[in-house]
């Protein structure tokens, strides 16, 4: 296993962590509801120790973490910003979209194959943690 790319896959993963932590930040701050906003800050904080996790697993393999998004990353957040609705429904909605969509799928589509055994056990529980966030939302919208 190329240790480069490992790192490299890693780090395309931080990014996206840092991703939902601007997310999750950009609707915190549209939402009314204390005990809703009050959950998606827990999840935002799994999100924080996730990133924590992986940029630790990065520089346990000899590799420098990235330390945000990276510029397309920022300029998706920056416009995401905008487009996220004003109701509490239409926020939960939003967010169930971008954990569902870009924090699994995407995410799974990226690791696939370039990870060692112990990256990706870790990034399988950061990804079993994000099925939860899932399935939290998901009851929050039913």
């Amino acid at each position: 296993m190329d240790v480069n790319k490992v790192i490299n896959t890693l780090n395309n993963f931080l990014k996206g962590q840092y991703m939902g932590i601007h997310a999750y930040e950009h609707h915190i701050q549209k939402l009314t509801d204390p005990n809703i906003k009050n959950e998606f800050q827990r999840i935002q904080q799994d999100h924080k120790d996730h990133a924590l996790k992986v940029a630790e697993r990065i520089q346990n393999l000899g590799g420098t973490p990235v330390d945000d998004e990276g510029l397309i990353g920022s300029v998706q957040g920056f416009f995401g910003q905008f487009m996220i609705p004003d109701s509490t429904d239409g926020i939960i909605q939003s967010a169930l979209k971008g954990e569902d969509h870009y924090g699994i799928q995407v995410s799974e589509e990226m690791v696939k194959g370039d990870l060692d055994i112990e990256s990706r056990q870790l990034i399988e529980e950061i990804l079993d943690k994000d099925r939860e966030h899932v399935n939290f939302l998901n009851r929050l919208v039913h």
